[in-house]
């Protein structure tokens, strides 16, 4: 299985793909519950309740994150089931017209040797024209064969794509709900905590986009924070 993987990657390359996906689902999760949860917030000092049902809050949130799994997961399959189509389409296309050619190739070889065909009773195992044409036929099989590898390296990676780009988001929406699970009313320094989770995991997720993008640490972290304090400030103004 182990082998299998390995070579599944080096054809598709999904490892850097689900890297990608995972990063930016797990990102948006966190900023779609934060959204939910300003909402919330907002409440408990608009109105004369100073604490809000943690069951509701846990509630809303759990229906968005498992929405945005499904959407991801089957959003990103039949996207990817797409993509896959149109290229097998056109390695089909590709096939044909490497086959119509051999063919011809083998046919023309073939008229060559019709004298060998009709007068011997034994096959001459040294003729040249034969050893061509097994060797066509060899080639063939292994070109067949490259191309199963290839349609279930695909077919392996839609999956296991599919499976990142719902799960990211689910997890992502679940972190910034961690405080609401220890308390039955949930006030002010709930939400605080919660902000402060979302805000260390983003600079966990800069710090670890600056590895791969080989860029400066800081930079990435201070993109993604600016989204997260742009999301926090339009969010109060249009809900406020």
């Amino acid at each position: 299985m182990i082998e299998k993987f390995k070579t599944y990657a080096k054809i598709t390359d999904f490892v850097s793909i689900a890297r990608r996906y995972f990063v930016n689902n797990f990102y948006d999760g966190m900023l779609t519950i934060i959204g939910i949860l300003l909402g919330f917030f907002i409440l408990i000092f608009k109105e004369e309740q100073q604490t809000v049902d943690s069951h509701i809050v846990l509630l809303t949130g759990f229906a968005t994150s498992i929405s945005m799994f499904m959407s991801g997961s089957s959003g990103s399959y039949i996207s990817e089931k797409a993509e896959q189509k149109r290229l097998k389409s056109e390695l089909d296309k590709a096939m044909v017209i490497l086959k119509e050619e051999e063919e011809k190739e083998v046919e023309d070889k073939l008229l060559d040797s019709k004298e060998i065909k009709k007068a011997m009773l034994t096959v001459d195992f040294n003729d040249e024209n034969l050893i061509k044409n097994l060797d066509l036929e060899k080639s063939k099989n292994k070109r067949r064969k490259a191309k199963t590898l290839q349609e279930k390296a695909e077919r392996f990676a839609s999956i296991v794509v599919s499976i990142v780009n719902g799960c990211a988001p689910l997890f992502g929406g679940i972190v910034p709900l961690i405080p609401f699970f220890f308390t039955l009313k949930a006030t002010f320094i709930f939400f605080i905590y919660s902000f402060l989770i979302v805000f260390i995991c983003i600079v966990l997720l800069g710090i670890f986009v600056g590895f791969i993008s080989r860029e400066s640490l800081w930079k990435n972290v201070l993109k993604m924070l600016g989204a997260f304090g742009l999301t926090i400030i339009v969010s109060m103004l249009l809900l406020d």
